[in-house]
């Protein structure tokens, strides 16, 4: 869990971040990351719900989990699960902690070199850059009309060992993202939808404290 779960809230928290700043008018995905500039410039906090189903080979039937996300840029992250069972995810001054009381888990680990891989992969970089790293595609999503639909394809094998390819859902009033896919080499795959985001709000220093139920 811990290997995965630390790129998705990463990818979670820049990526939702509007894209960053691009140059428009190349193609639809440059188009996309110049449109995320006045987000990106003014984000500084995020809130939403989300549903986070997990597929893999070895399961009869796909993982649905369900909870709070909360974002403090740059690089503050929790995820408070509620569905099926209560467990806190909490990505906080370059430590990742996992509190699963089902499981008796209480973990913190250190990923400070992952995130910042993370950070020049996906943040501190243009669309030529990312094109470098990635090969990028970008449409109209034929399941979500309100989005565009990104798939980028990992070309460096530093990243393919751990991510086969990454694909946005971004919807298009807003030019955030209401949805992602990570599908891991194995065959897994994990989706995280998001619902009733919230950009800017005030968030209590709570948030990120694992919750006793």
């Amino acid at each position: 869990m811990t290997a995965r779960t630390t790129p998705t809230l990463l990818a979670v928290s820049l990526v939702a971040s509007a894209l960053g700043v691009g140059a428009a008018g190349l193609d639809l995905f440059d188009d996309i990351y110049a449109r995320g500039r006045s987000i990106e410039t003014t984000l500084k906090t995020l809130t939403a719900r989300f549903a986070e189903t997990s597929h893999s080979p070895l399961l009869a039937r796909p993982l649905v989990a369900r909870g709070t996300i909360a974002v403090v840029r740059p690089m503050r992250i929790a995820m408070h699960y509620t569905v099926p069972d209560a467990r806190t995810v909490i990505i906080d001054n370059g430590t990742l902690r996992v509190v699963w009381p089902a499981q008796a888990i209480d973990r913190t680990t250190s990923i400070g070199a992952m995130a910042t891989r993370i950070q020049r992969y996906f943040v501190d970089t243009s669309p030529q850059q990312l094109r470098s790293h990635f090969d990028v595609a970008a449409r109209i999503a034929s399941d979500r009309p309100d989005a565009w639909f990104v798939t980028m394809t990992p070309k460096r094998k530093q990243i393919r060992d751990g991510l086969s390819q990454l694909e946005l859902w971004i919807r298009h009033d807003s030019v955030m993202l209401s949805a992602m896919r990570m599908i891991f080499p194995s065959g897994d795959s994990k989706l995280l939808e998001f619902e009733d985001v919230q950009i800017n709000p005030t968030i209590d220093e709570s948030a990120f404290a694992p919750r006793k139920n």
